[in-house]
């Protein structure tokens, strides 16, 4: 045990003995900066920058910024920020708070532009040397994009040492890019060229279209640049075909996330058109419903249980269902049923509710737009490389719409309501004759419908805004999905929902957002003359007939 002891006493002694020359090496560095020539401040700098402490960043970035001051009486160097009329006074080097001072007490540290300059590459020096990969990784990236001739050799070194494959990667990147445009030779910007051709990104396209420009712009080229010329036209095409094929998958993703939109605003219309053959026009509120639910229950978070605003979107997915999901069963038992059969009427009766209900939410909620925030779990992308980044809340509402129709799938197939509602569904009269209560499977299923509408209008406030016409922006494409798939069938919604997604997605970029709806609808109208059904039409008596 004594043995032990002492083990542990001597490697305490160790690390502070080596602590103490670094905390006196950086406070004798420092001290250089009180001087009043800007050779002295210089060489302090440096010095600085050459004690390898963790401090030296935090020092080198207050003096650049010109928050870095000296107390008059003590010399120390502090840096301070407003507090109480006067100055709260920080010890930069020991972090000890040193209370309140007046602008009097301190003197500024000054630097000229040639120290600006120095600390600049001192900073980029330090930063790619950091202990954080992250940090590491932002510098060489801010490198590749501001490329400073005086961050070669630092960015070589640094790449020499670098073990993270990611972060060799970028920082290899960024010193091709100080190759390619500060490089002496042709034969040193065509050894840069070889490395930025295998990259895909935007950046890389820009410089080498700037690059290529210049070349172009010079009369009489000499040979050197015309072969240069001549590589910086292949590596641009290659670029450009990566690039090309990288927009084709991010068009894919966007069109697949579309899809899932559509999905979720339709899936639960088709559900109640394929059952009760009754044109909701209403249907985009219950969507309107279930995002003004989620807003509710972020709100009642935020206000009474802070904590758990993180998780208010989870609670918000039954709450929608089960909101939108009465209202569905209360319109369902009020209007709908003395419809039925009349679809003409159906119509009109549903849009007339629509703006009952919308105007209901303004006068509740006020005519403009309600924020509802994104979990941290939802913020921000995944950047799969420098030209396709997938946002994750996208990414969630293609997974929340795949179980969404996954939990339809089981409630239709492993459940009596389910058996009951396809048995409606095939015949009417003859399920009727069997004993189940139709007029209890028409409300329970416009309630089921409504219900996932309004679990679409949890998803759709994480990517749309929360106003009372947010249902009218979807209404018309849900028909259209349910046209097109087939009435009442989920594995038509399915499909109807992403090839209409990934179709819009392709066409936009040629033709616009109007242009390319009105394409869709225009070929929803031809397949319609060819297939009434759809492209997956139901089966049973009543159907047939």
């Amino acid at each position: 045990m004594r043995i032990i002891l002492k083990i542990i006493i001597a490697a305490m002694l160790f690390s502070v003995a080596i602590q103490a020359p670094a905390r006196a090496d950086l406070e004798e560095a420092a001290g250089g900066l009180l001087s009043k020539s800007y050779g002295d401040k210089i060489q302090a700098t440096e010095a600085i920058a050459a004690t390898g402490d963790a401090r030296a960043i935090l020092l080198l970035e207050t003096l650049l910024a010109g928050d870095l001051y000296a107390v008059k009486d003590t010399d120390r160097l502090v840096y301070r920020k407003p507090a109480n009329g006067g100055d709260q006074v920080t010890d930069i080097l020991t972090d000890e708070d040193l209370g309140d001072l007046k602008s009097g007490d301190l003197t500024k540290i000054r630097i000229n532009n040639r120290m600006r300059g120095l600390i600049k590459d001192l900073l980029g020096r330090l930063t790619l040397l950091n202990e954080d990969p992250l940090l590491r990784l932002k510098a060489a990236d801010a490198v590749f994009k501001s490329r400073p001739v005086e961050m070669i050799v630092p960015m070589g070194d640094a790449l020499a040492a670098e073990t993270d494959t990611a972060v060799a990667a970028a920082m290899r990147r960024a010193l091709a890019a100080l190759n390619f445009v500060h490089g002496d030779t042709p034969e040193v910007q065509g050894e840069a060229l070889l490395i930025l051709q295998e990259e895909s990104v935007p950046e890389v396209r820009s410089l080498l279209s700037a690059e290529a420009n210049r070349l172009a712009a010079i009369q009489n080229p000499s040979p050197e640049n015309q072969a240069l010329a001549k590589a910086i036209d292949q590596a641009l095409a290659k670029v450009e075909e990566k690039l090309a094929m990288l927009g084709v998958v991010e068009n894919i993703f966007q069109g697949i996330s579309l899809g899932s939109v559509l999905l979720l605003a339709a899936i639960g219309l088709a559900i109640t058109f394929g059952v009760m053959g009754v044109i909701n026009m209403a249907h985009g509120e219950m969507v309107m419903i279930g995002a003004y639910t989620t807003y509710v229950v972020q709100e009642l978070c935020r206000t009474f249980a802070p904590e758990l605003l993180t998780f208010s979107l989870i609670a918000a997915i039954p709450a929608a269902f089960i909101v939108a999901g009465l209202c569905g069963v209360a319109i369902e038992r009020s209007i709908i049923r003395f419809l039925y059969g009349r679809p003409l009427e159906t119509l009109l009766a549903t849009w007339g509710l629509s703006l009952v209900l919308q105007q209901f939410v303004r006068t509740i909620f006020g005519p403009t737009n309600k924020e509802v925030s994104s979990p941290d779990w939802l913020s921000g992308t995944w950047e799969i490389t420098g030209g396709l980044a997938l946002t994750y809340n996208r990414i969630a509402i293609i997974f929340f719409a795949a179980a969404v129709l996954v939990m339809l799938m089981l409630v239709l197939r492993k459940t009596s309501f389910g058996l009951q509602m396809r048995a409606v569904t095939q015949n009417r009269k003859m399920g009727a004759s069997m004993g189940i209560r139709t007029g209890w499977v028409d409300a329970m299923t416009f309630g089921l419908g409504s219900g996932v509408a309004g679990m679409a209008g949890v998803a759709l406030s994480q990517i749309d805004n929360v106003s009372p016409n947010l249902g009218q922006a979807y209404i018309i494409d849900s028909f259209m999905v349910v046209v097109f798939g087939g009435v009442g069938n989920l594995w038509g919604t399915l499909v109807g929902a992403l090839s209409l997604g990934i179709t819009n997605k392709f066409l936009e970029p040629y033709t616009g957002a109007v242009l390319a709806k009105i394409l869709v609808l225009v070929f929803i109208i031809l397949f319609i003359q060819k297939r009434p059904r759809g492209l997956f039409a139901l089966k049973g008596r009543a159907v047939e007939n």
